[in-house]
């Protein structure tokens, strides 16, 4: 397929931020929905990009979108799921903070909390909160991913390993209808896995551009969680599971005339 310059500079938006809108993007050409809806049918018929409610996404692959583009993507629906996991924390708690642009999204809003212990293989996470006093926090050993400040590897593992602690935050690159917890890095899953459980309240966070991907490496599943925060889960089925497995959904910006989840 031969891509118009406009197309190209789709892609290429695409490459850098993980997603792209019609909304936006016919304001950033100055074009009419219609014609960048004709755009993304093109891009995606050539198997370029993949069609998305609203606009389009890079093909699922073997690699995530890169750190800055998803710290960007969705960051208010990320902000508004940090700052629900963080009501959940009392104060005088422990916990494992893992890897991800949403879990780094609750630890910037536990900053306001007290005497917690706060165990992280997330360089990101652990640098935020080491200024204030009345957070101890801990930061696993291991090989530090470049890419997003991430520890991975059989040394953080071990490390997970000898805590017991009151909650766990988590997240996952993707999530099927099915439950499943999906990840890229079989590395990093062993930390996620490890951290599951050795945590006597696991809790999901996870914004809804997650349903919309796939990632090859399995975390595990949606049951082994205890509290699941997203802004809003459109999947049936992975509802019904929730319900079915005791797993308190808890949606952020749930849409009007959905069916319920607990209350934020």
């Amino acid at each position: 397929m031969l891509l118009s310059s406009r197309q190209v500079e789709i892609v290429a938006i695409a490459k850098e931020q993980g997603r792209v809108l019609v909304d936006e993007l016919a304001q950033r050409f100055s074009v009419t929905p219609q014609t960048i809806r004709k755009d993304l049918n093109d891009l995606c018929d050539a198997r370029v990009l993949n069609r998305i409610h609203g606009g389009a996404v890079l093909p699922a692959g073997k690699e995530n979108v890169k750190y800055e583009a998803r710290r960007s993507m969705a960051a208010a629906e990320k902000q508004a799921i940090g700052r629900a996991a963080a009501r959940l924390i009392p104060d005088n708690a422990s916990l494992f903070i893992n890897i991800g642009t949403t879990t780094e999204a609750v630890g910037e809003a536990l900053t306001d909390h007290h005497e917690l212990m706060v165990i992280t293989n997330n360089i990101n996470v652990a640098n935020r909160l080491r200024i204030f006093p009345s957070i101890e926090v801990v930061i696993a050993g291991g090989v530090v991913r470049g890419a997003d400040g991430g520890i991975v590897g059989e040394a953080a593992v071990d490390f997970i390993r000898q805590f017991k602690v009151d909650f766990a935050v988590i997240g996952a690159s993707a999530i099927d209808e099915d439950g499943a917890l999906l990840d890229f890095d079989f590395r990093e899953v062993k930390v996620a896995q490890a951290i599951i459980a050795n945590a006597r309240h696991v809790i999901l966070v996870s914004d809804s551009s997650k349903f919309e991907r796939t990632a090859p490496v399995r975390i595990g599943h949606i049951s082994q969680v205890h509290t699941f925060i997203t802004d809003h889960c459109p999947l049936t089925r992975l509802r019904t599971i929730c319900q079915e497995r005791d797993v308190r959904l808890l949606e952020t910006a749930p849409v009007p005339g959905a069916q319920p989840s607990a209350e934020v």
